[in-house]
This record gives C-alpha cells, structure tokens and sequence, in this order.
C-alpha cells in the first residue's frame, strides 16, 4: 500500500505518512518531493512512502511471472535486512535459473530492481541467490585467492584472474587484505576487468 502526504516540511509530511501506515521508519522506502511555493503560497513537500514488505511481495510476485514466462515453477524463502533485501529462489531448474557464472540470476536480480526504481522512485539493494549459488561461489573464490596468492608468494610472479563482477573482485581483495607477501589490484574495463596479485 503507497501512501502519498504533503506537509510544510519533509518532517510534518513524514510523520503523517508513518501514522497512516502505522509503521516506523525503518519500515518503508519513501521518496520526498519538494514543491515549489506560488504567488503568495508558500511550497511544500510530497512524500510518497511504501512498506518495505509491500516492495518484497511486489519483488517476489515480479520475479515468479518472469521464471513462469522462462517455464519454471519457483519459491522463495526472503527476508529484509535493514535496507536489504534477500530473495532464495528454488526451483526444479536451478542451472537454467543460475545461467554460466552466475549470469541469468544478476540478470533477474538488475531488472527486478529497475522496475522498482521505475515504479516507486527508490533504489533498493537486491541480494538474489538460487540454491545457495552464492555462498558456494564466496568460498570458491575465496580458495582460488589464498591458492594463487600462496603461488605469487612463492614464485614471485603477478597472476591475473579472469574476469569478475565487482561483486566477486570485492571478495577476493577482502580475503588477501592481511595476506602477509601479495597486494592486489583491479586493471581493466569493465566488463573485462579483472584482478592482478602481485608479489609485494
């Protein structure tokens, strides 16, 4: 349910959104609006709020249509994070759903956050994962780091990884910041860009 207020300040048109809804503020996504004052009025502001599990409902009902067109039948287990939202799908085609590396479910994940961002004006952080694919792809890539970091160390010589999201980058230049001998380094563009562990 989206509610719209408008008050003298975001503040007043805030708390008349939250009464409405009975709900707290780290309970809704909302946009605010300021509207400029006419002759001898003064302006205001618009705020258009929405119930964060409104939004995850919208989410989960958007991505079944969307699996239901690819002939896939899915559930879901979800909760919110404070402003993050966590989605596992599970399905009887997982592989179709995950695509190679990880693609079709980045995919799924991009669009349903458009069109949130379309239809309610707000950005929403979207953690999407089939099958604990992810959990699986960390500590893949976290192997892959300590493995090629011991190499580098021992060998002396830069390696560079394939290609990665910035996702994926992200985690292994966590996993080899205290890894005592290596330093690491994003080059490239993206899509092509790709870490380098060097020896130090």
């Amino acid at each position: 349910m989206k509610v719209v207020t408008e008050a003298k300040t975001k503040e007043e048109a805030l708390e008349k959104a939250l009464k409405d809804l009975k709900l707290n503020e780290s309970d809704i996504f909302y946009k605010v609006e300021e509207i400029k004052g006419k002759l001898f009025k003064a302006g205001s502001v618009k705020i258009t709020a929405t119930p964060k599990e409104d939004i995850l409902e919208e989410m989960k009902s958007f991505i079944k249509e969307l699996c239901n067109n690819m002939g896939i039948d899915v559930s879901f287990e979800s909760n919110i994070r404070e402003t993050q939202f966590n989605i596992k799908m599970f399905s009887d085609n997982n592989a179709i759903l995950i695509g190679k590396g990880g693609r079709t479910m980045k995919s799924i994940e991009t669009i349903t956050k458009q069109m949130i961002q379309t239809k309610y004006g707000v950005r929403v952080k979207l953690f999407l994962d089939v099958e604990n694919y992810n959990d699986k792809r960390i500590k893949q890539l976290e192997r892959l780091a300590i493995n090629t970091a011991k190499e580098v160390r021992n060998t002396k010589v830069e390696v560079h990884l394939d290609n990665m999201n910035s996702y994926e980058r992200r985690v292994i230049h966590n996993k080899l910041t205290d890894f005592k001998g290596v330093t690491t380094e994003s080059e490239g563009e993206e899509p092509n860009r790709h870490i380098v562990i060097k020896p130090e």
